[in-house]
Parts: C-alpha cells; structure tokens; sequence
C-alpha cells in the first residue's frame, strides 16, 4: 500500500477526494440548473460585466492547495482537510471541462461531463486498488478486464446519451439562452 509523507494509506485520501468530489460535481450542477431556471436567485460572480465560471474557483483552489502541499506539507486531519479542498477545486474546474476545449460554448457540454465520469473513475480506482508495487498477476488481469468491460459499457453507452441529447438537449439549450448571464 503506498503511503504519503504523513504515512497515511493512499487510498484512503483518494476515498476523500472522490467523495468530495462527486459531492461538488452534483452541487453545481444542481445549483446553477436552479439559477437557469430562476428557482434561486443569480448567485453568478460578474467582474466588470463578465461571468465568473467556477472553473477559475477551481483552478484558484487547485493552485492554493498545491502549494500547501508542496510548502507546508500537511499531514494527520490538515491532509485530509487538504484532500477535500483538491476534491471540490477539481470538480469545480473539469465541471466546465468543456468550456476549455470550446470558450463560450455552452454550459452542457458533452465534454465535461465526460470528463468528471473519467476522473471519478479514475479516483475510484485509486480509493480501492493496492499501490503498483502489490500488483500480482491476478490484479493485472482483473485491471485488464475491468477496461475491457468499461470500453465495451461506454460503447454501448454511447447510443444512450445520443438519445439523452436530442430528447433533453433542446430544453436545456433553451433554459441556458433565458438564464441569468
């Protein structure tokens, strides 16, 4: 089992950090379908007349926490403090993923969602997997298979949000254009 400085179990701080950030990732994508939809009022940050995304919180977050990290060196109940503050800084940047990829494009991208579904899996898999050093062959495979599978799952999967997209995607894009800005 790989150990951090503070000789706490890897995947005990992974567990931390995908908890928080599956949490954060659910939270803003329920509270900003609330702003759109005017059930709560516009909590939207505007500097000079321009939308602040919270992917900047996250980056901002992500940056802080880094630093803490690599200066202070927290350990004990701080490191975990310091896993949660990487869950929700994380989530909050890839939540807007695709915003990197197509600046000004619409909230609802494909694309981030894609990618909050692949780094949690990829936190899942931390959380719960032995360090590299105890793999044995049978982890190996069982590895092996468990991408087979989720290739095989994301393929067939793939007809599925298709659908989700032309049956919801309208109603969303309208929703997005009568949003506060």
């Amino acid at each position: 089992m790989t150990h951090t400085a503070s000789n706490l179990p890897a995947h005990r701080l992974a567990r931390i950090v995908l908890t928080v950030f599956v949490l954060t990732f659910l939270g803003a994508r329920i509270l900003v379908l609330m702003i759109m939809t005017r059930r709560v009022p516009d909590l939207y940050a505007h500097f000079h007349g321009t939308h602040v995304h919270h992917l900047n919180y996250g980056i901002f977050l992500l940056s802080i926490v880094g630093a803490w990290l690599l200066f202070a060196r927290p350990h004990g109940r701080i490191l975990h403090l310091a896993a949660g503050v990487y869950g929700v800084g994380l989530a909050l940047t890839f939540d807007e993923f695709g915003m990197w990829l197509h600046l000004g494009g619409p909230y609802w991208q494909r694309a981030s969602f894609d990618a909050v579904v692949i780094i949690a899996a990829l936190l899942g898999l931390l959380a719960v997997s032995p360090s590299i050093k105890g793999f044995a062959p049978r982890h190996v495979v069982a590895t092996a298979g468990l991408v087979l599978a989720l290739g095989i799952f994301g393929y067939l999967l793939k007809d599925g949000f298709r659908y989700a997209g032309e049956k919801y995607g309208p109603r969303l894009r309208q929703i997005e254009l009568h949003a506060p800005q």
